[in-house]
Formats: C-alpha cells, structure tokens, sequence
C-alpha cells in the first residue's frame, strides 16, 4: 500500500474553511467572532470617536464664548472704573468752576477780583490734596532732575550751588508718582564749586 504523505494534513482548502469557520473553535478553546462582530467593533469605535470628537468641539465653542463674554465683561467692568474714577474727581472740582464763573460775572474792584480768584485757588489746591495730589517741593530746595526740570541756571553767589531759587511752573505728584515736573529756575555758584 502506498503511504499519502500528507493523509494527517487537511487539505489547503478545507484549512481555510476550518480556520474562518465561525462554528470551529480557537486553539485557546474560545469562540471566534462572528463575521457581523467583526465588522461590527470597528463601527462601534467609529461611533464612540465621532461622538467624544463632537462633544470635544461643544465643549471648545463653549469655551470661546465664556472667554469672550469674559473678555467682554471685563472691558466693559474697565471702563465703568474709568468712568467712576473720573466722575469722582470731576465733581471736587465742579464747585470750583462754579466760582470762578461767578468771579467772572461779578463788577467788583481789581482788588475784589484778585481776592477772590485766591480764595479759588486755594480750593482748587483743597480738592487735588482730596485725591491725594501735592505740589512738588521747589524754592530753597536742591536741584532733583527726577522732580524738577531746570528752565535755565543762573549765577548767583548769595545761594548754594544747584539751590532752586524760582519756580515758574509748579509740579505735581499723585502720592509717590510724578505727574509733571516742576519748571525751575536754578542757582549757579562757581565760588562754592571751586571750595
């Protein structure tokens, strides 16, 4: 009798049938998947990526508009402060314009006029020291480029070098903060820069 070498072997055709047969069970003793699960899986991930993608841009949208409104909001909470703030130092010097237009209107003597235009001044400097606003230090005070601006310098030799002498401009700041220097006049000493 002659011997089929391959008689233990299934043939190549049968083996792929076994192989994808649904009913032949793995070596590992666990079922296949059916061919509709196999297809199947893939869609369901398809699904639940297309669903975490939507609800990723819902999410981004939604984040866009809070920081707009946001960014909007606090424009808005910006200039309403602004607005606050400068209404608050207009009205300190709404009485003060409220003279001087009666200084304008009155038909007293120079000597009336001059008086009142001091007594006006001196409210003017009421209110600025009421948003914490003071003159800067000038005549009798040394030189200080950081709160003076020098209009010119002059020789005098009955003042201390670098002394200011004359203030032609005054200067202001807000608590620690210059808003304008000072316009000064400054003294120059040769005799004290020679000693």
């Amino acid at each position: 009798m002659v011997e089929d070498k391959h008689a233990g072997e299934k043939p190549a055709a049968e083996a792929t049938n076994a192989d994808n047969d649904p009913a032949t069970p793995n070596g590992d003793g666990s079922e296949p998947l059916l061919a509709a699960e196999a297809a199947a899986v893939p869609q369901e991930e398809y699904e639940r990526l297309k669903a975490e993608r939507d609800q990723l841009f819902d999410r981004l949208a939604r984040l866009q508009a809070e920081f707009d409104n946001t960014r909007k909001r606090e424009a808005k909470e910006r200039a309403d402060y602004r607005d606050y703030a400068v209404a608050n130092a207009v009205e300190q010097f709404l009485p003060v314009l409220d003279n001087f237009q009666l200084a304008l209107k009155s038909q007293g003597s120079a000597e009336q006029l001059r008086t009142g235009v001091e007594l006006i001044v001196k409210q003017m400097e009421e209110a600025l020291r009421g948003l914490n606003v003071q003159a800067v230090e000038t005549v009798g005070a040394v030189f200080d480029p950081k709160v003076h601006e020098a209009l010119d310098m002059v020789e005098r030799e009955d003042l201390p070098d670098h002394q200011v002498f004359e203030e032609v401009r005054r200067g202001y700041k807000i608590r620690e903060r210059l808003l304008r220097p000072a316009l000064v006049r400054v003294a120059s000493n040769t005799q004290q820069k020679e000693a």
